[in-house]
């Protein structure tokens, strides 16, 4: 077999490629089989490179080890002239294994000071650009051993975090060794002296960009020595001695682009600046001094742009062109001019770069009084940059649609003009389109954009409309964490929306969040509370609460409230955990939950936790699952009954949120008569009655239900007197604004005074036992005259007199309907309470008659949740010849008669629907 050597050329924008030739693979693609399938390995090597060349590192190598023939074409020189480190772990060990693949690479981004460490080790002496972020910790050391070995470079960027450990010393080792060096930009240094300064003038004859950006010092003076450059950013530097500044600045010969944005430059140094002949473009954006000069007049600067918060920043930037017809689109239009002039491109370039740091330093400050500018320009100039084709450009400009726009990070509060200003301007678009790019750098970015945005409903609808659901669940399985995390924002935000909960299911992101869990379960907290907080609003929905469960979502979740020390995501694991064992009539999550290994221990755990957020989602967890049976008695053995009581007893100052969940996940517990005495013994009295006196009405219900529950024990109900909750549930039962509290405040004193207490009460000496009659017989006055109103609120007297005259269903449903307590027919009551009910008809309390039969018609009413339940009950416990007895007796109250009536009514429906 003859072989054929053949050159490949790939075409990258104007530029050509040479790629190598491989013989061996053409051996392999000429002996495969021709059968007519589809045989990926025999496309043309060109095609396979430009294919890999759209890859991230990460798919590019997974792709290309899928045979002997990509392999080879993997490692092609051309692949690997840029290098972006941000996203990976990179030490030595991983540079090192890079090196072969490095021979020919131009340009490398890196995150932190491992990665910059690890650089020298790629083995890539022919590098040309140096980008890095995260610079805090790199040291001068570090610094001048990295220029040392790339006498080549010729860019050199470090920030926008500052680089406080880099001083002058390592500015002159870079003069020294990059003698090719072009672009200088480096953040937050100290300070950059005279020797700094003069080295660079000195030895790198080709520097035309310098930035110094938010230094504390720089000499001035030395700067204006630096004759070659053309391109100057002292943004944010402070100290500045602006008339020195002024007056030798503008001498430079080649300076055509200068910014000084958020610095104190007053006016008449920003007026003799644009005296120079070579200064075309002064950036001075976020001046304060500046901006207070009202007497200032740009128009007197002919030829100049100056570009401030006070000037029309678009409009200035297109008369750079001959042709003034660029408008608000002149970023855009450049770009797409085939008319090309260089001088004119670098000013575009440089600009793009200044404005896109500018923007988002000023966002990030959230000043006040900057919403017109915002509103006017600043959105649209971001959406501008946005498309440039300059990928840190485009970054910081994502970055910055993400940070303009919220205002409260602590509450993820947004100002909602800006967010539908970046809407009206098509940036939704734009973002979807910038997070389908194969760059991960802008998919993190413009993730992170659209999942800030999202929190506008408006915002969310239109991203779900443009299809934005579906490319945020791609995103989230993404194996670069950063992206991953800020898609799994996206979701959690979007999930918020109901109308959005059932698209995110079917674009595969409830398994996509879930598997997010296993994959980062060490290390990525940021990941984990996004997509945990996504899970819970996802689980309050019932349909998607099941496919979360199918999707192994309660085991990752059940691992994370064990394993996990983050707050923030112990606090969503646990809130989702809670949503999931809330569907127990529609589904059996809150089974699965409570039988899930170390579940309810863990949820036990974190009502300790330091953290308020993490004590309530645990507690509203356990309540709702305390709502099974079997749950109810795995929390207490679980040590559930002693950290709720102790959660209810330091709780008295907290949110009404917590309140609410530990005197409900108490309700809960106290269901079973065990849990109750448990309950009163650990001293869960006091707290209850105190969460009672909240001034929340949901605090009210819960606590007045666990009362409720305690109350049915003689001992717990004696406690509740001895701790003075006759008054607090007297209180509750005539004022609360809540229906339900009041019911079930009224029903607790109706179990207290029923006299199942009384006995237990009396024992002990004779003089005890007289004391506590007395006060006893004062409780059971007051409770017994509020029972009497509370009864009579639901008494209409017209409808009461019409259903005494006849016996018509249209008398008693009017009765009905005027009686009901609509949440009422959430309650489920076990055989003994409904029992207690139906003996206290027979009280001789003629108010207590009235309260029981009152409360059986609540349980009985027709379309109630556990309506047929309570009439199983009742018949068995043969109610139905007591409620006669109560409904035909001449001494009756009657309420009592009319509601006994009712309910007899209500169990014959019941009988008869049971029997169809």
């Amino acid at each position: 077999m003859s072989r054929r050597v053949r050159r490949k050329v790939a075409r990258k924008g104007k530029e050509k490629l040479i790629l190598p030739s491989y013989p061996e693979i053409e051996e392999e693609v000429s002996g495969l089989d021709r059968s007519g399938l589809v045989d990926w390995t025999s496309l043309p090597h060109d095609t396979v490179i430009q294919l890999l060349s759209c890859l991230n590192y990460r798919d590019r190598a997974s792709l290309s080890s899928t045979c002997k023939t990509w392999r080879l074409l993997g490692i092609s020189p051309c692949l690997w002239s840029s290098l972006d480190l941000r996203a990976h772990k990179c030490d030595a060990t991983m540079a090192a294994s890079l090196s072969s693949r490095c021979v020919n690479l131009q340009k490398v981004r890196f995150r932190g000071a491992e990665s910059a460490d690890a650089i020298i080790h790629l083995q890539a002496r022919n590098l040309r650009e140096i980008s890095g972020d995260y610079c805090r910790k790199i040291s001068d050391a570090s610094l001048s051993v990295i220029v040392a070995r790339h006498e080549a470079l010729e860019s050199l960027q470090l920030g926008p975090d500052f680089c406080e450990r880099i001083s002058s010393d390592a500015i002159k080792a870079v003069a020294l060794c990059c003698h090719k060096l072009k672009k200088l930009r480096l953040s937050g240094i100290r300070e950059v002296n005279g020797d700094a300064m003069n080295a660079l003038a000195k030895h790198c004859p080709n520097l035309t960009d310098i930035g110094f950006i938010d230094c504390l010092t720089i000499d001035e003076m030395a700067l204006g020595n630096v004759v070659s450059v053309r391109f100057l950013s002292v943004a944010g530097t402070s100290n500045m001695k602006w008339g020195t500044v002024s007056h030798h600045w503008r001498k430079l010969p080649n300076l055509i682009g200068l910014d000084v944005s958020r610095t104190d430059i007053g006016s008449t140094a920003v007026a003799r600046l644009l005296s120079s002949s070579c200064l075309k473009v002064l950036c001075a954006l976020n001046c304060p001094v500046l901006e207070g000069d009202v007497s200032f007049a740009v128009s007197k600067h002919k030829g100049k742009v100056l570009l401030a918060l006070f000037t029309d920043i678009l409009k200035d930037i297109a008369s750079l062109f001959v042709d003034m017809s660029k408008g608000r689109n002149v970023f855009l239009d450049w770009r797409n001019s085939k008319t090309k002039d260089k001088n004119l491109d670098e000013i575009m370039t440089w600009l793009e770069w200044i404005l896109s740091h500018t923007l988002l330093r000023i966002a990030e400050s959230n000043q006040q009084g900057l919403d017109e500018f915002w509103l006017k320009q600043g959105a649209s100039l971001l959406l501008n940059l946005m498309q440039s084709s300059q990928e840190d450009v485009q970054e910081r400009a994502a970055t910055g649609l993400a940070t303009f726009v919220v205002i409260d990070d602590e509450n993820a509060s947004i100002d909602c003009g800006r967010a539908e200003a970046v809407m009206r301007d098509g940036g939704i678009r734009l973002l979807l389109n910038l997070a389908k790019s194969w760059r991960e750098g802008l998919q993190s970015e413009a993730a992170k954009a659209i999942a800030n945005l999202s929190v506008n409903a408006n915002v969310a609808k239109a991203v779900a409309e443009e299809g934005g659901i579906t490319i945020l669940a791609g995103l989230a399985r993404s194996m670069n964490r950063l992206v991953a995390e800020e898609a799994a924002g996206g979701l959690w935000n979007l999930s918020v929306g109901e109308e959005h909960k059932g698209s995110i299911a079917e674009a595969g992101g409830v398994k996509a969040l879930v598997d997010l869990i296993f994959k980062w379960s060490s290390g990525g907290d940021g990941v984990l509370e996004r997509a945990a907080g996504a899970l819970a609003n996802l689980a309050a929905d019932d349909k998607c609460s099941t496919e979360v469960a199918v999707a192994g979502g309660v085991h990752a979740l059940v691992m994370l409230a064990r394993n996990c020390k983050f707050e923030g995501v112990q606090e969503q694991a646990a809130r989702a955990l809670a949503n999931l064992a809330a569907h127990g009539d529609s589904n059996s999550n809150n089974a699965a939950v409570g039988q899930e290994a170390g579940a309810l221990e863990a949820l036990v755990q974190l009502t300790q936790s330091p953290h308020e957020g993490v004590r309530q989602e645990a507690a509203g967890a356990l309540w709702n699952l305390s709502f099974d049976d079997r749950n109810r008695e795995a929390i207490a053995a679980a040590g559930g009954v002693e950290a709720l009581v102790a959660l209810a007893q330091s709780c008295s100052n907290a949110s009404p949120g917590l309140q609410e969940r530990a005197a409900g996940a108490l309700w809960g517990l106290s269901v079973s008569e065990v849990n109750s005495i448990a309950i009163g013994r650990e001293g869960g009295v006091a707290p209850l009655i105190a969460l009672a006196r909240s001034e929340a009405e949901d605090v009210h219900e819960t606590a007045a239900g666990a009362l409720w529950n305690l109350a049915f024990n003689p001992g717990n109900a004696l406690r509740i007197v001895e701790e003075g909750g006759v008054p607090a549930l007297v209180h509750l039962c005539s004022s609360s604004v809540s229906k339900m509290a009041r019911f079930m405040a009224a029903l607790a004193l109706a179990y207290m005074f029923d006299g199942r207490m009384d006995e237990y009460a009396l024992v002990g000496t004779s003089s005890d036992s007289m004391s506590k009659s007395v006060s006893l017989d004062g409780a059971r006055r007051m409770a017994l005259k509020h029972i009497e109103a509370f009864v009579l609120t639901f008494s209409d007297p017209q409808s009461f007199a019409a259903a005494a005259a006849s016996s018509a269903p249209a008398a008693l449903a009017q009765v009905t309907e005027g009686a009901r307590i609509q949440e009422a027919g959430h309650l489920r009551c076990s055989g003994a309470e409904i029992g207690r009910f139906v003996t206290m008809l027979r009280n001789p309390s003629s108010v207590l008659k009235a309260c029981a039969a009152f409360a059986l018609l609540q349980f009985t009413i027709p379309g109630g949740r556990h309506a047929i339940h309570h009439a199983s009950l009742m018949q068995n416990a043969g109610a139905g010849r007591v409620l006669r007895a109560a409904a035909a007796a001449a001494t009756a109250p009657l309420e009592a008669k009319i509601f006994a009536r009712i309910v007899l009514r209500n169990l014959e429906h019941h009988h008869i629907e049971s029997s169809l």
